[in-house]
């Protein structure tokens, strides 16, 4: 395969040498494993993993340290030492690696490797969220003092054929070949989730999987903040010479084969109370109907799925916590909305939850800025609920996007508001690392 440079159209998969546990030099490989860096709840989940094994690679994804300088100096010198004291080991030979992961009936499987880098105009990879400058700055700072991709992207892609086993041809076909063969490892994570690993370095079913994606289009699932990070670090590089900085590890699926799951982010409020996101509400008549759920956090999110899904699916409803109690707010007056919401979007865009949330109630109502001391994105519900009520704060729950909506809004060429989307099953970090320096 000719791997000298980018791909001028579709997508462009390159072998690498893995960087892997040495499974004789850690407790376990489940132990080492952590969530994608942002899903980590912090602090409680930070400190679990920390205490799991001193090897987590936590402590490369997310750093302790009193600055974001010494962070990322102890990140590159916490790897340099594994790597000389033989915790982390390169593969022998540069490879594609078919990933999957199981749990009870839930299989996805997709193939990971160094994708060639291309900007949304290219229309090859697309994005459907905007990003947060300062968390593309501190990923890149990140990356430049490790020169290593610690966490692969997942992006997502549709074949014709996919759909069945027995039908599958291209990159599909030969992820189920090698599905059959002895994996490189194998293990179970606390989540209950099984993953194995293997190996596809024969030229022919490299061929084949490059001949396959060379006219693909793919979608960034989970990642947007690492692509650009990617971005940013090629463009340092000068034209031509940037190498392995024109590529970034992703984890391909195709959802043809495996479709994906779609949960929401939720919003952790760390200055506003429950009371005072109320009497806000309540100082703006007829702003939102507003109405204290009984029962079960799980009996909150259901009120709050049939909320969000009446009118075919295009109400907007959000549900806040932190008090003791659930609060059910939905059924905007449309005249707010007209005022708060921007009119030079497409409708699709206007009506998601996420924008009236940012341009209605945190814009406009609580007249909240998005910056990180007064918002946290978390993805677990539970974990949302339970710090809202720790510290007085206010957690604001919203419904998963529909799938179907996120792709039309990246065909047009629409981001959706930061943080709107969760896709998974996401691949866990620390079963196989690309370090940038090995060419």
């Amino acid at each position: 395969m000719n791997t000298t440079g980018p791909a001028e159209k579709g997508l462009r998969l390159i072998p690498f040498r893995g960087l892997r546990y040495v499974p004789e030099r850690v407790g376990s490989l489940a132990a080492v494993t952590s969530p994608p860096y942002d899903v980590v709840v912090r602090p409680d989940g930070l400190l679990h993993l920390e205490s799991a094994d001193p090897h987590n690679i936590v402590r490369l994804i997310l750093p302790q340290a009193a600055t974001a300088a010494d962070r990322h100096r102890q990140a590159a010198s916490t790897l340099r030492r594994w790597l000389a004291e033989g915790v982390l080991a390169p593969d022998a030979e540069p490879a594609l690696y078919v990933y999957e992961q199981r749990k009870g009936d839930l299989l996805q499987r997709g193939v990971i490797g160094a994708l060639a880098l291309s900007t949304p105009a290219e229309g090859v990879v697309l994005p459907h969220e905007d990003v947060m400058p300062d968390i593309v700055e501190d990923r890149a700072a990140l990356m430049r003092a490790t020169a290593t991709n610690l966490e692969p992207l997942l992006l997502t892609y549709r074949s014709e054929d996919g759909a069945t086993a027995a039908g599958a041809s291209g990159t599909t076909a030969v992820i189920e070949r090698t599905a059959l063969r002895t994996p490189l490892l194998s293990t179970t994570t606390e989540d209950g989730f099984s993953h194995r690993l293997w190996s596809v370095s024969d030229p022919a079913e490299l061929a084949e999987i490059e001949n396959d994606l060379a006219d693909r289009q793919a979608l960034i699932a989970d990642g947007h903040h690492r692509w650009a990070t990617y971005l940013r670090l090629r463009d340092e590089h000068p034209p031509g010479a940037a190498g392995p900085w024109a590529y970034g590890l992703v984890l391909l699926v195709d959802t043809a084969r495996h479709p994906l799951q779609v949960k929401a982010i939720h919003r952790l409020l760390h200055r506003l109370p429950v009371a005072d996101a109320l009497a806000a509400l309540r100082a703006e008549p007829g702003s939102f109907r507003v109405r204290t759920v009984d029962g079960t956090l799980p009996e909150a999110v259901e009120a709050l799925a049939e909320a969000a899904t009446a009118d075919n699916g295009t109400a907007n409803a959000f549900l806040l916590a932190g008090d003791g109690r659930f609060h059910l707010i939905d059924r905007p007056d449309p005249a707010l909305l007209a005022r708060t919401v921007p009119a030079d979007r497409p409708e699709e865009w206007r009506g998601l939850d996420a924008t009236v949330l940012h341009s209605t109630l945190l814009d406009h109502i609580w007249r909240i800025p998005d910056a990180p001391e007064h918002i946290s994105y978390i993805h677990d519900t539970e974990a949302v609920v339970e710090q809202a009520e720790r510290h007085g704060s206010t957690a604001v729950l919203l419904h998963p996007v529909r799938e179907e909506v996120v792709r039309e809004l990246a065909r047009q060429a629409v981001t959706m508001p930061r943080k709107s989307t969760s896709f998974g099953p996401k691949p866990a970090t620390g079963l196989v690392l690309r370090s940038l320096a090995d060419g």
